[in-house]
């Protein structure tokens, strides 16, 4: 993190379906630009600048699509950057515009991540061969499978942790009101049922495809003063952190990936925390295949090695548990690519303001948002608090 106090003043949010034919990228972004400023009480003439963030563009079949909708997104006349960092871009669309506070640059910055999957095919996208890479070839769940049959073999995991989690993440959903999934009734058992797509992955462990957009106005501590004396709750950034490594090296760890260890290493630090599990109060972890929360439990130093399925098992992360998880849904209930790790971040800024509705978390003071991209080497988050740090 800079110099400078940073907090987030305004989220906006558009509902999330499969698939959106009633607008375009740039009206749909618009909806939640414009929820976002409605949130913060501002208009686009208090905005000093715009980040937006997407997956791949082959994900839409749209190239550079920014820059046709620079007039819808606000930016004309103001700085446009382009942020991506595969799935992980929503997260860190959300930290490049907290760099712009902190250090100063700007006082006030929207932020804007997108996805309108119904206009491309990801699995596509993913399959065709591109220049120095191997192609994926089975989509992301083929490529995450044997990570997950890794982590099972290592730590000893039953089998039904996967399904706790999705069954979890998606009664979570059924109370948020803009999730893509609504399913109140789903169980352990029917998620058990479903069919095995990418073994141990089952149909009902895996995320969605959905369009939708979500939009984080940032400040600088004036303007987030200004926000709290005028009765607008903030969530003040405590600390940011974003490192990426290599997709594929000799003996790469890719149940626990070296950049992950660091980027959450560097943020606990950077923020003070010595026990996250103790200090942090709800999280919104990027978990599109459900056996990615205990992984990630231990990768960002929730849990020991081989332990985060404990917590899981344990109820730790349900509602009313020791820590929360994707109180939201998560990106198992919704799943705009582009936009899902902002929608991370957001709901975590949400949770210190009070203004999560049925899925809030009661006495939230510190919360944390992540995101993950490509194949687990982008790894991007933050931790929003309701004290200045």
């Amino acid at each position: 993190m800079g110099r400078n106090r940073a907090a987030v003043i305004g989220t906006g949010q558009t509902k999330y379906v499969a698939k959106r034919h009633d607008v375009t990228m740039a009206g749909m972004c618009r909806e939640a630009i414009d929820a976002a400023l409605a949130d913060a009480g501002y208009t686009m003439d208090d905005i000093d600048a715009v980040v937006v963030g997407k997956a791949p563009d082959l994900f839409e079949g749209a190239m550079m699509p920014e820059l046709a909708m620079a007039e819808h997104l606000g930016a004309v006349g103001k700085r446009l950057i382009r942020v991506h960092t595969a799935g992980s871009v929503g997260a860190s669309t959300a930290v490049v515009a907290s760099s712009l506070i902190s250090s100063g640059v700007h006082r006030r910055v929207l932020a804007v991540a997108w996805e309108k999957q119904s206009e491309s095919n990801a699995m596509w996208a993913l399959s065709i061969p591109v220049p120095f890479t191997m192609p994926v070839g089975a989509g992301a769940g083929g490529f995450f499978a044997p990570h997950v049959r890794s982590y099972i073999r290592q730590s000893g995991a039953p089998e039904h942790i996967g399904a706790m989690v999705a069954a979890k993440d998606r009664r979570n959903g059924a109370k948020n009101p803009l999730a893509h999934l609504h399913q109140p009734d789903i169980s352990v058992e029917s998620v058990m049922a479903s069919q095995m797509l990418w073994d141990p992955i089952r149909y009902d462990e895996t995320c969605p495809s959905s369009d939708g957009a979500c939009a984080v106005i940032i400040g600088d501590e004036k303007a987030a003063d200004d926000a709290v004396a005028a009765g607008t709750p903030v969530a003040w950034i405590h600390a940011t952190a974003m490192r990426t490594e290599p997709l594929s090296y000799a003996h790469r760890n890719q149940v626990s990936p070296q950049a992950g260890r660091d980027a959450s290493a560097a943020l606990w630090k950077a923020a003070g925390i010595t026990d996250p599990l103790e200090e942090v109060d709800t999280a919104e972890i990027y978990v599109p295949f459900s056996w990615f929360e205990p992984m990630w439990l231990e990768n960002l130093g929730f849990a020991a090695q081989n332990e985060g399925w404990k917590l899981t098992e344990k109820g730790e992360t349900d509602f009313g548990g020791r820590m929360p998880v994707n109180t939201s849904g998560g990106v198992l209930s919704s799943n705009p690519i582009g936009a899902s790790g902002m929608i991370r971040v957001a709901e975590a800024a949400i949770q210190v303001q009070g203004k999560a509705g049925d899925h809030q978390v009661p006495d939230v003071r510190k919360a944390f948002g992540h995101a993950y991209g490509g194949g687990s080497q982008y790894f991007s988050m933050w931790l929003v608090g309701a004290e200045k740090p």
